[in-house]
């Protein structure tokens, strides 16, 4: 066991009471992907110094990753390089103009415990998930376990960022894929969140948003008018997707303010790293934290230390970890990452220590930890039976014990 960290389970009794909980309290409406069951039966139990570490690295992660894509914006030459979709790139331009303090940037630094330490493995920078995970999960999972609680509420956060940019009974519009429940339980957190502190919230596909003077409006038939906020958890790079006449290149020059405004796609590609030595922006977190990274270009073939990545890939899809996948995906992975190489990375790869509880059962853990406007937010637990964490692994609550205490575990 990892000092500072503790896998304890949720008592079997009470299990059932906790997922029934999780799935209607903490908005949870898709606990199953396929056969697996994504509500973990344990809760993390994490001591005062590794949580005040994790926001501390995650501060300065946020705070240089924010320099980084102010850097890109005037260097086109560069964001070529990061594996950014053809007409994203040529839209680019529009947001030469972008202001950091007009907008909100929500972010989340996923750490993982190695043989060798805590270690990073990527920014979830564009539209991060987990929100309700985060704010809801410990405090339903508390209960069990006395002597801990849980730590900062994300979903406050994004809204105490918003109330000092819009007024009270401002109309906040939630972007998102309409036709996904996954992406609606995050909206609808959210607006509950929301609407109990005094403002409006419209749900939105991203064409439902127009503009004016380089500001949105609401075009949904009986609730058009102004948006006043945008939070978006629509990916960027679908957005070329869309009907020509969404003129989705409008998000880039908003003037409304946004979470997550496009420049976040800058690092939200794996590739950064390619490029971070040439923006004049100090990077020693970053270096210090994740795992070497190149092109797959110049990795030779069945090199064993590194692992495969795409560059705009999510939820741990497409990545080459050996004892997560079957040997066919591992060699069609390495040959789509060398076909395409400038589409993908590879990244040295680290030993996760993985954590055992009371019965002997090993899981391996990621600790996503939420920032907004560069100040930690919240923890985001997820647990895997093998090293990669992906659409199957579990959500588990992360509670911090109470007044200073240490775990020995």
């Amino acid at each position: 066991m990892k000092k500072g960290i503790e896998l304890a389970p949720i008592p079997d009794e009470q299990y059932s009471e906790y997922r029934y909980n999780v799935i209607f309290k903490a908005y949870k409406w898709d606990p199953q992907v396929g056969d697996h069951n994504t509500i973990a039966k344990h809760a993390v139990l994490m001591d005062q110094q590794t949580v005040k570490q994790l926001e501390t690295w995650a501060e300065q992660l946020s705070v240089e990753t924010m320099l980084m894509e102010e850097a890109l914006i005037g260097k086109p030459e560069l964001a070529k390089k990061l594996g950014l979709p053809r007409n994203i790139l040529k839209t680019l331009n529009r947001a030469s103009n972008y202001d950091r303090g007009q907008n909100i940037r929500l972010m989340r630094f996923d750490f993982h415990p190695t043989t060798d330490g805590w270690a990073v493995s990527e920014v979830n920078s564009d539209v991060p998930g987990g929100l309700a995970e985060a704010s809801v999960l410990p405090k339903i999972a508390c209960q069990y376990f006395p002597g801990y609680e849980p730590h900062k509420h994300v979903g406050d956060s994004i809204f105490q960022a918003f109330s000092e940019k819009v007024k009270k009974d401002g109309v906040i519009a939630l972007v998102h894929a309409t036709s996904y429940s996954d992406d609606r339980q995050v909206m609808e957190f959210l607006s509950d969140y929301f609407l109990s502190h005094g403002y409006r919230t419209v749900f939105a596909a991203p064409d439902h948003i127009a503009w004016k003077d380089n500001k949105a409006l609401c075009i949904i038939e009986g609730k058009e008018g102004f948006i006043d906020g945008i939070i978006r958890f629509f990916p960027l790079e679908w957005l070329p997707n869309l009907p020509r006449r969404s003129n989705w290149q409008r998000y880039f020059d908003c003037l409304t303010p946004s979470c997550n405004h496009p420049v976040a796609i800058f690092t939200q590609s794996k590739r950064l790293p390619l490029v971070w030595d040439e923006l004049g922006v100090d990077v020693s977190t970053w270096k210090k934290l994740l795992p070497e990274t190149k092109d797959p270009k110049s990795i030779k073939s069945q090199d064993n230390d590194w692992i495969y990545k795409p560059s705009l890939g999510r939820v741990g899809e497409g990545i080459s970890i050996r004892e997560a996948i079957t040997e066919k995906e591992q060699k069609y992975i390495e040959k789509a990452a060398r076909r395409e190489h400038s589409s993908w990375v590879a990244q040295r790869k680290f030993t996760s220590q993985p954590l055992t509880d009371i019965n002997g059962e090993t899981f391996h853990l990621c600790v996503g930890v939420f920032t907004v406007n560069g100040k930690s937010a919240g923890f985001y637990g997820r647990i895997s039976p093998y090293p990669r964490i992906d659409d199957r692994a579990k959500d588990i609550p992360i509670l911090v014990s109470k007044g200073g205490k240490t775990s020995e575990g």
